[in-house]
């Protein structure tokens, strides 16, 4: 099964989407800083994704965690220089849909 651990406040319910294609969801608290993100499971995970870009900060601390997790940002906001390098997809909301991401995400395990 795909773990995926997100950060922010997941306005457009992507979390809800991957739930609905299999994916086990667990959400960051707060900033998703690193105590958060071990709590949820970063370790274990497959995916991470950002639904705020203001959590970029986040990305790098996955990925020294966990070097092997794939980073999604689902954001209608322009996510800071410093994390685009890590970021696997970046993706707008108002171009592609929570559930047509899901079933990438999904299919992609």
């Amino acid at each position: 099964m795909t773990r995926a651990v997100i950060a922010g406040s997941d306005a457009e319910n992507l979390g809800d989407a991957l739930t609905a294609e299999g994916v086990d969801v667990v959400r960051a608290r707060g900033t998703a800083n690193r105590t958060a993100l071990e709590e949820a499971g970063i370790l274990e995970a497959d995916v991470l994704v950002v639904t705020e870009a203001g959590l970029a900060t986040s990305i790098p601390v996955a990925k020294d965690l966990n070097p092997d997790v794939r980073v999604v940002v689902y954001t209608h906001e322009s996510l800071p220089e410093f994390a685009k390098g890590q970021a696997g997809h970046i993706l707008d909301p108002g171009l592609l849909d929570p559930g047509f991401v899901a079933e990438e995400v999904a299919g992609a395990a």
